[in-house]
């Protein structure tokens, strides 16, 4: 099965039997080898409510991610609902990492990194930044993400793989 997204799109999220979110398909981040990145949005609706698109685009965000967005319909994770042509500001969203993410086998992981660095969609590239600033504590990872660990979070308000703290 092929399927095509575009920027702009929005797909429905069910979260359990008798809810849903929305995401929407804003950006590929070159920074991020070319990922897709997704906005989610906060508003939990019930599971036969309809909202219009601008209704949905013009709500809170939840958190930004980077994943496939057409492996989420593949998996049937998601479904495409419309398209609206609003993706907000993208200058303005901020991602972070660590090199300290991942470990050899019988290594213990590194719990607190730091070893910061932050960027922007389609920036130049990292901003180093060792410890993580206030400021900065509330960038989203900026790992490329399975469509999954999206679900998750959704679902939970956060991954359920480890990654290095801040503090």
């Amino acid at each position: 099965m092929r399927v095509i997204t575009k920027k702009g799109d929005i797909f429905s999220i069910k979260i359990d039997e008798n809810h849903k979110k929305f995401i929407q398909y804003i950006a590929n981040d070159t920074t991020q080898l070319n990922s897709d990145v997704i906005r989610v949005f906060k508003k939990k609706y019930l599971s036969n409510d309809n909202p219009n698109l601008d209704e949905i685009v013009n709500d809170d965000i939840d958190f930004y991610a980077h994943c496939v967005v057409n492996l989420g319909v593949k998996l049937g994770l998601w479904e495409k609902i419309g398209k609206n042509e609003n993706i907000g500001d993208l200058k303005t969203i901020l991602f972070r990492g660590t090199k300290d993410y991942g470990h050899k086998v019988g290594e213990i992981p590194i719990r607190v990194s730091n070893n910061w660095h932050i960027w922007k969609i389609n920036d130049s590239g990292f901003t180093k930044v060792g410890k993580l600033l206030d400021v900065y504590k509330k960038a989203d990872i900026g790992i490329i993400v399975t469509p999954f660990d999206i679900l998750e979070r959704v679902k939970s308000g956060k991954y359920n793989f480890f990654y290095p703290e801040y503090e």
